[in-house]
């Protein structure tokens, strides 16, 4: 692989990121266009869920990966099992508050937290263009 090649790559989680963004503004507003404030509040909020956690994700596997690789130790993995029960832990407790507040928009949560699927989609075809248009 050449050094621009790893340049490309190593770009991919923040264009991810704004892939996502740029997703979830404009679903945000046709949402809010096509089903109202209620359901696009609960897509904003699902959303911000799904981005918070998906840098968590990063967050969590470059640590992992350093940890490991610097000492070549196991790590334990009751820390990193705590902490993914805790996001999904606070993921049902977002939704179940917005349930009781407004059911329509926990149909609106839903959706937000699949924001990461779309970017993660977006960047997958953006690397398959460069890949076969500039040989990255």
């Amino acid at each position: 692989m050449t050094r621009s090649s790893d340049d490309f790559y190593s770009g991919a989680y923040a264009r991810i990121v704004r892939f996502m963004l740029a997703l979830g503004s404009s679903a945000a507003i046709a949402v809010l266009l096509r089903f109202g404030v209620a359901v696009a509040a609960g897509f904003v909020v699902g959303g911000a869920i799904a981005i918070l956690n998906f840098h968590w994700l990063k967050r969590v596997v470059s640590a992992l990966a350093d940890r490991a690789t610097v000492s070549g130790e196991r790590q334990s993995s009751k820390g990193v099992v705590l902490r993914f029960l805790l996001r999904y832990f606070l993921i049902a407790l977002g939704a179940y508050a917005i349930f009781k507040i407004s059911p329509d928009s926990l149909y609106g949560l839903l959706a937000g937290l699949f924001l990461p699927v779309g970017g993660i989609l977006i960047e997958a075809v953006y690397e398959l263009y460069a890949a076969l248009r500039r040989g990255v």
